[in-house]
């Protein structure tokens, strides 16, 4: 049993989920900070916070587990305090105080100034914008709003997140150069729905406008657009891209799927024919944008037809980067209704029909790509390569471009123009020119 520490104790901040959670994360880490906190990011510590997921079944499944382990260490006299926060304490706090009664405390996603004082640190107004990032500090995700008033059917996000509220711009500008002097090059901007920013402040759309005042900040390169939804996207945002450098010739746009009855079932606002009309208006606009997108399948009344109609529209929009997730038939959605009427090991095989088609089509577009020079940004070593990607690949999520690190070097977070000299998948290999 390790001995009680006597001095400060260290706070570790586990963070589970998608890129929103890591952004609450970092806020969470900046105010302790802030408070005279001594914080860590998934490293040792006397008292665990553990930033949970709620969203699909593999992700509560690995928030639980995560829990479960910390509980443990608790009892071993390993750490000290256990406290849960995020999407899955919001969405299931009844059950999981009842089921696991040894965590400290739960607190839900609006909870943050609770949470600090638990943590013996008071909430600080004035630190708009502040945080202790957790990425490499050369790009950072840029929360531009929080919360959902979408109605899809499959989706618990509203549930856990509450009603769309968005940042003001002033905010996120002043966020923008905080991280910009801290050494970030690349703003990666996320919500739940980026088409709808702006509209309950300012009573329109304004992403077009917040973008036109990112690109002023000095020492940003990149902006990157991530979960817009194709619902009412706003056409001056092409314009921006477009016209501005700095904004990635890149898009994030989840479609879930093609299928109009399907599509009307998912409460999606948007049919076959639309979607089609709308990327290609992004191409028309836009020649040399990547599209990237998420399908869903084994919705409830996804036939073998429908599938196939999914399947085909796929090979024909030929897209840049595409994941594809199994449904998850989720209680206290509008889909709950209806019957989960897709045996999980069609659902399964369907992701990866999908995935194989995809993986192909990938192939495809990157042998288009030797002989060709990019502009590349550079995240980590691996190996006996440097690891970097194009202003069409977002990290983590997309593909990547691979220099030997033999005979050269690059900085970590640098820029660096390399040319292709083959590609696989979702690898591109070359050297810098």
């Amino acid at each position: 049993m390790r001995t009680k520490s006597t001095g400060t104790k260290k706070i570790n901040i586990i963070t589970l989920g998608c890129s929103k959670n890591v952004v609450d994360s970092e806020v969470l880490m900046g105010q302790l900070q802030a408070g005279g906190k001594e914080v860590v990011h998934e490293d040792r510590g006397d008292i665990v916070v553990i930033n949970t997921c709620g969203f699909i079944d593999n992700a509560k499944e690995e928030s639980v587990n995560t829990i479960l382990d910390a509980v443990e260490a608790k009892e071993r006299g390993e750490i000290e305090k256990v406290y849960v926060m995020g999407c899955l304490s919001e969405r299931y706090k009844p059950d999981l105080e009842r089921e696991i009664p040894n965590v400290d405390q739960y607190f839900g996603t609006r909870d943050l100034p609770l949470l600090l004082k638990q943590l013996g640190a008071d909430y600080k107004h004035e630190l708009v914008g502040e945080r202790l990032t957790t990425t490499p500090k050369h790009f950072a995700y840029l929360k531009i709003s929080e919360g959902c008033d979408r109605p899809c059917s499959f989706c618990a996000i509203p549930l856990m997140r509450g009603g769309h509220v968005s940042k003001p711009i002033e905010n996120l500008v002043m966020e923008a150069e905080n991280l910009a002097k801290k050494g970030t090059k690349e703003l990666i901007l996320i919500a739940q729905d980026l088409t709808y920013y702006g509209l309950d402040i300012y009573k329109k759309r304004a992403l077009a406008d917040l973008l036109l005042r990112l690109v002023k900040v000095e020492g940003i390169e990149w902006i990157r657009l991530h979960y817009a939804f194709p619902s009412g996207f706003p056409e001056d945002v092409l314009e921006v891209i477009k016209n501005e450098p700095k904004v990635c010739n890149y898009i994030d746009i989840p479609l879930q799927h093609i299928n109009s009855d399907l599509l009307k079932s998912m409460k999606r606002g948007t049919t076959h024919e639309k979607t089609d009309a709308l990327l290609a208006k992004f191409r028309e606009k836009v020649p040399d944008m990547a599209i990237r997108t998420t399908l869903i399948v084994g919705y409830p009344g996804e036939t073998e037809e429908r599938f196939q109609e999914l399947k085909a529209w796929v090979a024909e929009q030929r897209f840049d980067r595409l994941g594809c997730f199994t449904y998850s038939h989720e209680e206290n959605t509008s889909a709950y209704q209806l019957i989960d009427d897709v045996p999980q090991e069609v659902k399964e095989a369907r992701v990866e029909e999908i995935m194989e088609l995809q993986s192909q089509i990938s192939w495809e577009k990157n042998q288009e790509k030797i002989g060709k020079v990019f502009k590349c940004i550079f995240d980590r070593k691996e190996g006996n390569y440097f690891v970097g990607r194009t202003e069409f690949d977002s990290p983590d999520v997309d593909n990547t471009v691979l220099v030997p690190a033999e005979n050269t070097y690059i900085s970590i977070g640098d820029f660096a123009e390399v040319k292709i000299t083959s590609a696989e998948e979702f690898d591109l290999y070359g050297e810098p020119v």
